[in-house]
């Protein structure tokens, strides 16, 4: 049985590898940036998302962790065939958005921009339109494609009749030309079917990955001990499709410890191209974004484009990153741990702040994101009861995870 003590053991040693991950970035070995099969990686499908009607390239950017002076990843995507960016007004603080605003510049009418705020159950109309206006000085453009109200885990804030009336008036207006919801968090699925049934949204984008899919792991769950738990999110996607709205899928690599991995690929096969044709094989989803930041990266993720179907060496791959890391990877969204803290932390919402520090090894995404959590879990830090214990279906010793992870993002 780990004591207290080892807790804090665990979370020192998290702090060790957190600041050899600020300074190294994933790590030492290098991504694999072979082109797929058959040639130059680059676009090789572009689907219509949803009844925008907009064409988007199947692999597409997204630019959480995109900052000042990387312009050059930008430029790359879009030479390769990438013709959607997704951005929001939070990442980096406006620089993601002022990079792709300028890497793009005389590009805009052939690419789709996409960005996002986050919008509170009782924020004004004007606030909206500031943070709108904000960004589009940023990109440099005087539209975009799809506006989103950004990670949407209360749906309160999509009830908030001032967004309605907002959005209404930015689309007179020519600054947004559709409205989306974006969504990772614990009352994800109550939040998709409300902006679903009342018609509130043209895209959704959600947190989709094989580790979420409760069918992935029936193929072999025999051989450990815990199920994925988001049976509702298949039933959500479909619903979005009959209706005419663009589903994008994002977080698609459940966690993205690449370098876990790389020992095991063999030549073009790789677990995160294995990852993501896993996701463009669902007929529920148009196009999904991947966190970009260089030419490499950007060509081994363009390895699945095209694709439609899981080749035959990617279930092995999925399977052992699985069977590596499931037990240590929160499956946002699953709602296991909904109401077990008394106290209000937003368990999941932690975790997410916590793979973007361990797994991305992005300090300041991780340090932006948890800043949104209204003390995220500084409760932790005094509570000996441990409600939260067990709490994980999925075996994730959460109650010793949650206050070295507030250490860890207030520091």
């Amino acid at each position: 049985m780990k004591t207290p003590d080892d807790a804090d053991r665990i979370g020192r040693r998290e702090l060790l590898q957190w600041g050899a991950l600020a300074g190294l970035g994933l790590g030492a070995l290098p991504l694999r940036a072979s082109a797929a099969p058959g040639g130059e990686a680059r676009v090789r499908r572009y689907a219509t998302l949803g009844r925008t009607g907009l064409r988007v390239s199947d692999v597409s950017f997204g630019g959480s962790r995109l900052g000042a002076q990387e312009e050059d990843a930008v430029r790359h995507a879009f030479d390769r065939g990438i013709n959607y960016f997704d951005t929001a007004d939070s990442y980096r603080s406006g620089e993601s958005e002022t990079t792709i605003g300028l890497a793009l510049r005389g590009k805009r009418d052939r690419v789709h921009i996409a960005s996002k705020t986050y919008v509170g159950p009782t924020d004004r109309r004007e606030s909206m339109m500031r943070s709108l206006e904000q960004s589009l000085r940023r990109l440099g453009t005087d539209y975009v494609d799809v506006y989103f109200n950004h990670a949407v885990n209360d749906v309160e804030r999509l009830k908030n009749p001032e967004w309605r009336e907002f959005t209404a008036r930015a689309r007179q207006q020519g600054k947004i030309r559709f409205v989306g919801m974006s969504g990772h968090a614990g009352r994800l699925i109550e939040c998709l079917d409300w902006a679903l049934d009342t018609d509130a949204v043209d895209v959704i984008l959600v947190a989709h990955n094989f580790g979420q899919d409760p069918t992935f792991y029936q193929q072999f769950t025999r051989t450990f001990d815990f199920i994925a738990r988001q049976p509702d999110l298949p039933r959500v996607l479909q619903k979005a499709k009959a209706k005419g709205v663009g589903v994008i899928a994002m977080k698609v690599l459940m966690g993205a410890r690449l370098n876990d991995m790389r020992p095991f690929e063999r030549g073009g096969a790789t677990f995160a191209r294995a990852a993501l044709r896993w996701v463009l094989s669902s007929k529920s989803v148009d196009a999904l974004i991947i966190s970009m930041t260089g030419r490499d990266g950007i060509d081994e993720y363009l390895g699945a484009s095209g694709w439609q179907t899981t080749a035959s060496e990617d279930l092995p791959l999925l399977r052992r990153y699985a069977r590596m890391n499931g037990a240590s990877q929160c499956r946002h969204g699953c709602q296991d741990c909904l109401g077990a803290c008394p106290y209000g932390v937003p368990i999941g919402e932690v975790l997410r702040t916590r793979m973007y520090a361990l797994d991305y090894g992005d300090a300041r995404l991780a340090h932006d994101e948890y800043g949104f959590l209204s003390g995220g879990a500084a409760p932790c830090l005094t509570c000996a009861a441990r409600p939260c214990q067990g709490a994980c279906s999925h075996g994730l010793p959460i109650e010793r995870l949650l206050a070295s992870t507030h250490r860890l993002l207030t520091t």
